[in-house]
């Protein structure tokens, strides 16, 4: 596969963060419920379904994480994350691992890579299981989102990214998958 091939030639002093996207919804993912078998659970929401996307990056080599929220996702929200990414790891080659959103795969986003410098390697299209931000998003979700509606999106979205910055770096690892057996990069970071 090219991109455990390209890890693996990668300079000593390189980051290799992978990077992916979450929406947190002021309606929850409900995870369990309880009702008489057979007979449907009835969910009661009010207002509208807001949203926050947290955009994050986590090295694979060291467990660091960075994480930024915005209203929307597109390829400008993108590109600020971007240039913070930037500015957190100046002097370090960066070689960003993502997905082909189309916030990631805009010209001014891809230009905007260029321009500082980084590499972007693209994850196969349809396996989200192979980027472990997606794994970390999941295990913070369960914790801080599922089966209780936020009455502050914000707020929420605070609660979110805090949970996930107090684990340490190796739990942080741990918990998205690295650290496993299975992981498919395992040997070449």
């Amino acid at each position: 596969m090219r991109i455990r091939r390209r890890t693996k030639q990668l300079p000593r002093r390189s980051v290799v963060p992978a990077q992916d996207e979450t929406d947190l919804l002021l309606f929850p993912p409900l995870r369990s419920c309880w009702s008489p078998s057979g007979e449907p659970q009835e969910v009661l929401l009010s207002g509208p379904n807001a949203r926050r996307v947290v955009f994050g990056a986590m090295n694979l080599r060291t467990g660091s994480r960075f994480f930024l929220t915005r209203r929307r996702q597109r390829a400008e929200d993108f590109q600020v994350f971007l240039g913070l990414l930037h500015a957190r790891h100046r002097g370090w080659q960066v070689t960003l691992m993502l997905d082909s959103d189309p916030s990631h795969t805009a010209k001014g986003s891809i230009a905007l890579a260029e321009r500082f410098g980084m590499e972007l390697l693209w994850l196969p299209k349809r396996i989200p299981q192979l980027n472990p931000m997606d794994t970390l998003w999941g295990q913070g979700k369960d914790i801080v989102c599922a089966d209780q509606q936020a009455s502050d999106l914000d707020q929420l979205a605070l609660r979110f990214i805090r949970l996930l910055e107090s684990l340490s770096p190796r739990e942080a690892l741990r918990t998205a998958g690295v650290h496993s057996d299975d992981f498919w990069l395992r040997d070449v970071l």
